[in-house]
Parts: C-alpha cells; structure tokens; sequence
C-alpha cells in the first residue's frame, strides 16, 4: 500500500475543544454508519504481521461491539490520537525497512500510515475501548493513493483517526473512498466497503 504521508501537529488547546464538540455537531448526519458488503482478501500487510505477532492476531470471534462515546471516552480518544500523530514522525516502508510495505508498530518512532493506525490501535485497546470497534480501515484517498486509518464505530457514527488529519470526523467527511477494512467479529476477516456515493472505479488495494 502506498501512503501519502503528512504529519499535521495539533496547535494545543484550542484544537482539542474543537474536536470535543465534534460528537454533539455531527450527531445528525444522515450517513453515520458505512455499508459493509461481502467479504474482501486481507491486505498483504496485515497477514504478514500477524505471522511476526500471532499472538496478537490468535483470537477467537466475539459479538460485534460499539464504542459508547461519552465525553471521557471522546477526551481519550482526542488524546491517544493527538500523542501518536505528534509523536511518530512519517517514514514510508521502503526508507524504513527497504521493502514496498510492511505493518509494523512505530516504536523507533518512525512509521507510515498503517503504522500510526496499529499504534493508535494497541492503544485504545489498553485505555479499555473493546477491539471489536476499532477497525483497520484501507481506503483510496483524495488523489487516489492507497492508504489506512482506523475507523472508530460508536453508537454515534463511525469516526476516523488519521495521520494526515488532525481532527477525528466522520468517515462521510474525510472524502475518501472506502474499500475494506477488518470485521467487528474477527480482526483477520475483512469486510468491503460502501459508501453510497458516487465513485469512479474504486480499486481494492494490496
């Protein structure tokens, strides 16, 4: 996968209480939650770590769970992703490991999108947020690059964390066309994706 990277930093307080309001602002949105369709072929990337963390990836199907996003669990949510976009600085996978993709935890500090998005992942995971809502997402964005984010399903929409975007919104309002990301039931079941608006060719990337 192929990931235009550009690191944005929050400018502090301001920011923060701007997203904060996001919830309360977009509740009306008249598509809050994507379509899923038929099941779609795991990105390279994610078999292949899973075969170097298969702890990790081992784990058996559960329900289907959303996030319930109160106030303190939008703050958390605004935090891990602020910490990681401003912490982990972008580096493609080619410059870092010298191979065209591989997913892996940043924790030299270093990282491409999919990386940002399995660290923001491992951590909302330890805040306590439930696997089941935080989903590797793979989409093709305004240039029609291939790239990842992590879609966050609450029972307020589905909300996207981003490395090129320092705001958490609606994935309806990132304009990115979506292609497929994990199952809410298993993580290496994955899922594509709808999003019920016009689209050119939308291609299912690696």
């Amino acid at each position: 996968m192929k990931c235009c990277l550009r690191l944005i930093l929050g400018s502090g307080a301001a920011v923060v209480c701007l997203m904060l309001a996001a919830p309360q602002a977009r509740a009306g949105s008249d598509q809050p939650f994507l379509l899923t369709g038929d099941t779609a072929r795991p990105p390279i990337g994610w078999v292949e770590f899973c075969a170097e963390h298969p702890r990790e990836c081992d784990v058996k199907p559960t329900a289907p769970r959303d996030a319930v996003l109160s106030p303190k669990a939008w703050k958390d949510l605004v935090r891990i992703n602020k910490k990681v976009n401003e912490t982990i600085k972008p580096m493609t996978d080619l410059e870092h490991y010298g191979v065209v993709e591989k997913w892996a935890y940043p924790d030299d500090g270093y990282g491409d999108c999919e990386d940002y998005v399995l660290l923001k992942r491992r951590m909302l995971i330890e805040a306590g947020w439930p696997r089941e809502a935080l989903l590797i997402t793979v989409v093709r964005d305004r240039k029609g690059d291939g790239h990842a984010v992590l879609t966050v399903k609450t029972d307020r929409g589905e909300f996207i964390l981003d490395n090129q975007n320092e705001a958490i919104v609606l994935w309806s309002d990132t304009g990115y066309r979506y292609v497929k990301r994990q199952s809410q039931s298993d993580p290496n079941i994955w899922i594509s994706l709808g999003d019920m608006r016009p689209s050119s060719a939308t291609a299912t990337s690696r």
